[in-house]
């Protein structure tokens, strides 16, 4: 197959192998750059990006089963571990016997934990101002790359 020739999902693309045209690279240095604009904003809170999504999920639904949490977050079990590990040894979570089944485990937060909330409100006005960009853009933006996971995962 030439460039000539490509198949009509490419039609219009001057060179399908060209890096600025790929789709996973944009997303990979998008998502580099907007993690990188968290950092300092989590830094005060004593939070790492991958620990702020943990409390998110928690703030959601607290006393989450541990394999609950790791698909909510599309984590293996494994990955999420030593986060949790990090976030109790901060005294943020908790984790304990699930009272409901004994042999799984669960995550809770703790006081300080539930009042970190608090301080986390300012996370996203913060980005949002940041990034410099509309709301309604990042609204889009969002409901776009939740249509492209779903794509790549179906």
């Amino acid at each position: 197959m030439t460039f000539e020739t490509l198949p009509p999902a490419l039609d219009g693309v001057e060179d399908p192998l060209a890096l600025d045209q790929q789709v996973c690279f944009a997303l990979a240095i998008a998502a580099r750059s907007v993690i990188a604009l968290y950092r300092p904003v989590l830094e005060p809170l004593g939070l790492t990006h991958p620990q702020y999504l943990v409390m998110l999920a928690l703030w959601g639904r607290d006393a989450r089963r541990v394999g609950d949490l790791a698909a909510a977050l599309e984590l293996d079990p494994g990955t999420l571990s030593p986060l949790l590990k990090r976030l109790e040894s901060a005294g943020y979570v908790r984790r304990e016997k699930d009272p409901q089944d004994e042999r799984a485990l669960a995550v809770v937060l703790t006081d300080r934990g539930r009042a970190l909330r608090e301080d986390a409100l300012a996370i996203p006005p913060t980005i949002v101002e940041r990034l410099g960009l509309p709301l309604t853009e990042l609204l889009d933006l969002h409901r776009r790359l939740t249509s492209v996971i779903a794509a790549a995962t179906s």
